[in-house]
């Protein structure tokens, strides 16, 4: 059973920085597409990164140069790091970690919707105030 948990969020002040984890656990697909999506209560949720297999990652415009994906695996569990920095408070949402099923289009990574991801954890928190 593939679950997936967030940890990391928290409050912090405009400027400041955060880490995001997405531990994946039961998730033995050898080809995916893991992503950070967030939601503002409202709000439609939107795509903020990804990363494929091999580990090019993409970046949504409002983020880039600002927030860095990663990876790692480590007995069996594929972590995903998101290093945000110089966080502005419209970064404040609640963050979602997102991963691909056993089948998914091409460009998923390349043009990440919510509809192309079949696993997603419960969310973690970000508050940045001015």
């Amino acid at each position: 059973q593939v679950q997936l948990v967030e940890s990391g969020g928290g409050s912090v002040q405009a400027g400041g920085s955060l880490l995001l984890s997405c531990a994946a656990s039961g998730y033995a697909f050898t080809e995916y597409c893991m992503a950070w999506f967030r939601q503002v209560p409202g709000k439609e949720r939107e795509w903020v990164a990804t990363i494929d297999t091999t580990g090019p990652t993409t970046y949504a415009k409002s983020v880039k140069g600002r927030f860095a994906l990663s990876k790692d695996k480590v007995k069996n569990v594929l972590y995903l790091s998101m290093q945000m920095n110089s966080l502005k408070p419209e970064d404040s949402a609640m963050y979602y970690c997102a991963a691909t099923g056993w089948t998914f289009p091409s460009d998923t990574c390349r043009a990440p919707t919510i509809s192309k991801f079949s696993f997603w954890g419960q969310g973690t928190q970000v508050t940045v105030s001015s």
